[in-house]
């Protein structure tokens, strides 16, 4: 195999599509229930820890996609 060839691994592109699904899923959800989710950042209390709660899922599930997805495309960091 020559050097730099791009491999497809199925593990890695199964992972990015799977964190890929499930990042267009949240953001679906997000944009459904918007008006709920304000609400909840509003009522006082504890509650507004729960969109902040969402945004660290949203960066987690996000941030996978977009390494399972360059390592799927054979792109890594120099180093």
């Amino acid at each position: 195999m020559a050097s730099g060839a791009a491999v497809f691994d199925g593990k890695q592109v199964a992972r990015a599509t799977l964190f890929g699904l499930a990042s267009f899923a949240l953001y679906l959800c997000l944009f459904l229930f918007e008006l709920e989710i304000l609400e909840l950042s509003v009522r006082g209390s504890w509650h507004f820890l729960i969109p902040v709660a969402i945004a660290f899922v949203f960066s987690f599930t996000h941030g996978t996609f977009t390494g399972y997805f360059w390592d799927a495309l054979g792109v890594r960091a120099k180093g």
